[in-house]
């Protein structure tokens, strides 16, 4: 991930308007902070790209979704 590919025109601009990706972003950052601090590094990552946020931004979103439904039971079973 890298400025490089942040959206470069206005279609881009408002085509990525239509999500939620900061909403996103910031229930992640709470999932963080409360009970998986194993996604820190890449919720802080993606966080830097908000405010010019593109697909390729969205998609390592969702795919830190996918990794918290996979690993779900995972973590009930840790003991602190």
């Amino acid at each position: 991930m890298s400025s490089k590919q942040c959206p470069k025109s206005e279609n881009e601009k408002e085509e990525m308007q239509n999500i939620s990706c900061s909403s996103t972003v910031g229930s992640l950052m709470y999932v963080m902070v409360c009970t998986r601090p194993d996604i820190a590094h890449v919720v802080g990552v993606v966080s830097r790209f908000l405010a010019n946020s593109r697909k390729e931004h969205w998609q390592v979103v969702k795919w830190i979704l996918r990794y918290l439904k996979g690993t779900s039971r995972v973590f009930m079973f840790w003991k602190w």
